[in-house]
């Protein structure tokens, strides 16, 4: 049974990590201040190294709750029925939506800097392992003759175009293309790969 200590530290760190959604999805990660947070979960500033190690820590807690919807969107995008191509074109419109609809969160699971020593929580990975996975199915589907290897760079290839595409899209570059003009594009790219 936890003490009323473990109790409290549990709901400051979900105070925090609440206040830390809320401020990056309204001003994004950059604007990101521990004072800030402080004051949003009514705690010292000290308080807050009780509870995670630095502001990068926070920030993963958020990431893991965005990833987490992330994977739910794309994930209920489809009901497996659709031919594999078409099952991609779906998944990435839902990401599409999601990325524009919580831009400046979703900007924060890629903007995060990591420790320089590599030691990236496994549930974080594990999260990215369960997106890819949705693109991996119909890539099999698609390109049955590829080793695990080879498939999982196939995976990784389709998902930085679309997020490559979105990306540039979203942020209005020169380079980009018109928001509304995202979706055909997205799927006439993929269309492309899919024929091989």
């Amino acid at each position: 049974m936890a003490t009323k200590a473990q109790i409290r530290r549990e709901q400051l760190r979900e105070k925090l990590v609440e206040a830390a959604e809320i401020r990056i999805d309204q001003h994004g990660l950059s604007d990101l201040r521990a004072r800030d947070l402080a004051k949003d979960a009514g705690c010292a500033l000290g308080a807050i190294y009780n509870v995670f190690e630095d502001l990068n820590a926070i920030v993963m807690a958020v990431n893991g709750r965005t990833f987490k919807r992330l994977g739910q969107a794309v994930g209920t995008s489809f009901d497996g029925s659709e031919p594999p191509m078409q099952r991609l074109i779906v998944m990435s419109t839902a990401y599409l939506h999601f990325a524009d609809k919580n831009t400046n969160l979703w900007r924060a699971l890629f903007d995060l800097q990591m420790p320089n020593d590599g030691s990236v929580p496994d549930w974080y990975r594990s999260a990215l392992k369960d997106l890819f996975s949705f693109i991996a199915e119909p890539v099999s589907e698609l390109f049955p003759e590829l080793d695990r290897v080879e498939m999982d760079l196939m995976t990784r290839a389709l998902f930085s175009s679309v997020h490559g595409i979105v990306t540039l899209g979203l942020e209005n570059r020169i380079s980009g293309v018109p928001p509304e003009q995202i979706e055909r594009m997205i799927a006439q790219v993929l269309s492309r790969i899919g024929n091989k």
